[in-house]
C-alpha cells in the first residue's frame, strides 16, 4: 500500500513541494481548511503542514491512519496537547528551520528601533530632508543584548548580535554549562537582572503557561528607560497593554514585534500610533530559504518515520 503523505499550507509553500517531495508515496497538496483537505484527511497517513490549529481530538477521528503530524512552524501553542498525547501521535515541529529567518529578523527590529528607522523615513519622503530635528538614534555596539530563550533561534541572535560588538546575557531554564556559554561567549543572568540590567531584551521562548506575560506591568517598570523590546516568539508572552503603556509614557526607548496578542492585530490596537514602534506582521519566519528547509525537515521525518525510525524534533511535551 503506497502511503499517504497531506501537505497543507499557503500557496507559496505548495508550491515548492513537488521538487522536495520524496518518491514512493502519494503526496497530497492542499490549501488550509479547502475540501482537497477535507478530502484526504481520512487516508492520510502524514499530515505535513501548518497545521497546529488542526491538532485536536476531531482530528484524530478525521484521520484515524496517522503516524505523524509534521509542523513546518517551530511554535505549537495552538495545539491540543492533551489530545495528542491521548493519541500517541508523533507531534514534530519544524526542527529550527526559521531560525536564521527569525534570528536575522530580531536583528533587524533592534537595529531599526535604534536607529529609528521609520522616522527618519518618514521625513526624508515627507521632504524633511533632516526631519523636524535630528533623531535620537544609537549605535547597539557595547549596549547590553538580554536574551530570554537561549534555545536554537536565541542562540543565533546572540552570535549576530556578538558580530555587531554587543555584550550578550540570557536567562533559560536550560542552563548552559560553563564550557559552552564560554564557546558562545554569553553569560547567565537570573531574569531579574536581565530586566534591570539589559539596553535590549529579545525574546526567544514558546508560549505556555508559564511564560504568559512573562513580561508584565513590573517587568516593564524595572527596565531602563532607554531600553528596547523585540518580541519575535508569540505575542502573549508579554502583557501588551502594559506595554503599550510604557511606550507611549516614553518608559521605554521603543519596541520592535512581530507578533501580537491579537493577529491580525484589530486596527484600532493603540500601538499602531506610536512613533517608537516597529511592526511586522509576524513575518520574521518566513523566507524562500526557510520554506524550503521546513518542507526539507519534514519530508525527511517523513521517511524516518516510513523506515520505523523515531522521527526527530518530537514536541518535548508529548510522552511517547
Amino acid at each position: 500500500m503506497v502511503e499517504r503523505v497531506l501537505v497543507v499550507g499557503p500557496k507559496d509553500t505548495i508550491s515548492m513541494v513537488d521538487d522536495l517531495a520524496p518518491k514512493g508515496f502519494e503526496i497530497v497538496k492542499a490549501l488550509h481548511n479547502s475540501p482537497e483537505q477535507k478530502a484526504a484527511l481520512p487516508g492520510a497517513h502524514y499530515f505535513v503542514g501548518f497545521v497546529q490549529q488542526y491538532v485536536n481530538e476531531q482530528l484524530y477521528k478525521d484521520a484515524p491512519h496517522l503516524k505523524l503530524i509534521q509542523l513546518l512552524s517551530a511554535g505549537y501553542d495552538r495545539a491540543d496537547l492533551v489530545a495528542a498525547n491521548k493519541h500517541k501521535v508523533p507531534l514534530c515541529n519544524n526542527g529550527g528551520a526559521n531560525s536564521v529567518a527569525v534570528s536575522e529578523h530580531a536583528l533587524l527590529l533592534m537595529l531599526s528601533v535604534s536607529r529609528r528607522l521609520i522616522t527618519q523615513h518618514a521625513n526624508v519622503t515627507a521632504g524633511r530632508w533632516h526631519g523636524n530635528a535630528p533623531p535620537t538614534v544609537h549605535e547597539v555596539r557595547n549596549k547590553v543584548l538580554g536574551i530570554v530563550g537561549l534555545g536554537t533561534i536565541g542562540k543565533k541572535v546572540a552570535r549576530l548580535a556578538m558580530a555587531f560588538g554587543m555584550i550578550v546575557h540570557y536567562y533559560d531554564i536550560k542552563r548552559l554549562k560553563e564550557e559552552e556559554e564560554d564557546a558562545l561567549g554569553v553569560r547567565f543572568r537570573l531574569l531579574p537582572e536581565i530586566l534591570r540590567g539589559s539596553d535590549i531584551l529579545s525574546l526567544h521562548v514558546p508560549l505556555n503557561d508559564s511564560t504568559h506575560h512573562l513580561i508584565g506591568a513590573q517587568e516593564l517598570a524595572v527596565m531602563k528607560k532607554s531600553a528596547i523590546i523585540v518580541n519575535t516568539s508569540r505575542g502573549p508572552v508579554i502583557d501588551e497593554k502594559a506595554m503599550t503603556k510604557a511606550l507611549s509614557e516614553n518608559k521605554l526607548f521603543g519596541a520592535g514585534l512581530d507578533v501580537f496578542d491579537e493577529e491580525p492585530t484589530p486596527p484600532d490596537n493603540p500601538l499602531l500610533k506610536l512613533d517608537n514602534v516597529i511592526l511586522t506582521a509576524h513575518l520574521a519566519g518566513p523566507t524562500w530559504e526557510s520554506n524550503i528547509t521546513r518542507l526539507r525537515n519534514g519530508f525527511d521525518n517523513v521517511q524516518r518515520v516510513a523506515r520505523g525510525e523515531a522521527p526527530l524534533w518530537v514536541i518535548p511535551e508529548m510522552s511517547l
